[in-house]
């Protein structure tokens, strides 16, 4: 009996919530439909009074980037051309500079220069503003206008002018393009350690990295001393590469887990076992241009203490996109997920903090050139937990341990001051542990024979 009365209720109830949900969704429709009226007025109004004829194409696809761009700094539209873009950004090559960027306030502002291209080389750096091309001022137009210049044939050269915080006057630099060869993964061997260096996450990253390791113990003829993982002005990419390449070095555990809109929509990454290196020391490098993919195998590494992250704070981009086919030549780019480390952090804003803190103090404008992070940019997504502005400065107040002058580095011959610290770390932690090493076997022939081994002091 208080069976069916419950059932009775349930029915009632529900019944009863008809009208009101039915009233509540008419609502939301009626108020996006008087929106949607407001933009078709404004459409019409546009199309017949102003001052010159406007395409409807125009119209409608300075609508779509407006809306977009309303939301964060990462969603956007792509049409044929930037498919196009991200189909080369992430396999292929091209005619340019290297150079990644963004539009900031109507300025073209350099996110971060590719490692060994024409803009690394002539010394353009991260936090610059690009204001002219060939002496034509691109302030105030469209960031694909500007990225169009900048590309061309190889051998072409083209002159930007820069404003850098720190230098009184804009300058000039003159470089000349050569053909952007995305390859993402390099290695080297120095003073018996492997650098491997991921310029970008473009496919298969991860066995390359793999190869990288290969490569270096067949140079040496046996295992390295240890690693260097460098990962500075790595603007990101694919997040399965990222996952690859946290999967290189760990044996097991979390690798990152997406969260998107509803609470149960979580997708988390895994390590398989086996660690390609055998768990021989590593160190990992990021500065501020340092992004999204790298950030999470920088996370990965760091929360699992795998890897010691040195160096300056990451970028801060936390977020993942999806691209959502809308035809066979366009597809929209939208933020869908939030990522996070394995200890449940977000780096969206914060970044990546670095177990040791280590200045590019090679670098003569290190000081006084301003670093771009995501939380710079405009319409960015919040931190839940909120992040006070002056812990993610932290990185600008001087360290008195790090004095020395570009110029008397260069006379000791280092030119990378932040790789140079990295290898001398790995090197004296190399040398205590082959101390300790050493001491031990002595220790247990001590003990042998059942009296226990006396010490004098």
């Amino acid at each position: 009996m208080k069976s069916r009365l419950a059932r009775a209720s349930a029915i009632a109830l529900a019944v009863a919530l008809v009208p009101i949900t039915t009233s509540a969704i008419s609502q939301v429709e009626s108020d996006t439909q008087a929106e949607i009226a407001k933009f078709v007025d404004i459409f019409e109004r546009v199309k017949t009074d102003y001052v010159e004829p406007v395409d409807d194409d125009k119209l409608v696809r300075g609508a779509i980037d407006g809306m977009l761009a309303a939301l964060d700094p990462h969603s956007s539209y792509l049409d044929a051309r930037d498919f196009a873009n991200l189909r080369t950004q992430t396999e292929g090559m091209y005619g340019g500079l290297g150079l990644s960027v963004t539009m900031q306030d109507g300025a073209v502002k350099v996110i971060a220069p590719t490692r060994e291209t024409p803009a690394d080389k002539a010394g353009i750096k991260a936090g610059d503003y690009i204001t002219h091309l060939d002496g034509k001022l691109i302030y105030g137009g469209t960031l694909d206008d500007a990225v169009d210049q900048m590309r061309g044939e190889p051998g072409t050269s083209i002159k930007l002018t820069i404003v850098r915080e720190g230098r009184d006057k804009p300058f000039d630099v003159t470089i000349t393009r050569a053909i952007i060869d995305l390859k993402p993964v390099t290695w080297e061997v120095k003073d018996d350690i492997g650098i491997i260096t991921i310029a970008s996450f473009t496919s298969s990253v991860g066995e390359d990295v793999n190869q990288a390791i290969a490569d270096i113990e067949a140079k040496l003829g046996r295992k390295p001393v240890g690693y260097v993982l460098d990962m500075r002005s790595n603007p990101g990419g694919l997040l399965d590469e990222a996952v690859a390449v946290s999967d290189v070095f760990l044996q097991k555990g979390e690798i990152v887990s997406q969260r998107g809109r509803h609470k149960g929509d979580i997708e988390r990454y895994y390590a398989r076992p086996g660690d390609s290196t055998g768990g021989l020391p590593l160190i990992v490098l990021v500065d501020s241009g340092s992004a999204s993919a790298s950030e999470i195998v920088a996370g990965a590494l760091q929360d699992h203490r795998r890897a010691l992250v040195m160096g300056e704070r990451s970028f801060g981009k936390g977020s993942v996109q999806t691209l959502l086919p809308l035809s066979r030549t366009s597809a929209l780019k939208l933020t869908t997920a939030r990522y996070f480390t394995p200890s449940g952090k977000s780096v969206q804003e914060g970044g990546i903090e670095p177990d040791i803190a280590v200045p590019q103090i090679s670098d003569p404008d290190y000081k006084t050139r301003m670093k771009l992070r995501e939380s710079d940019l405009r319409g960015h997504l919040i931190n839940e937990i909120g992040l006070d502005d002056k812990d993610l400065e932290v990185d600008k107040l001087d360290d008195p341990r790090f004095s020395m002058t570009p110029e008397q580095l260069k006379e000791k011959g280092i030119e990378d001051f932040q790789l140079y610290y990295a290898l001398a770390t790995l090197q004296r932690t190399t040398l205590a542990s082959s101390r300790l090493s050493a001491t031990r076997p002595i220790a247990a022939r001590s003990a042998v024979g059942g009296r226990p081994a006396t010490r004098r002091y």
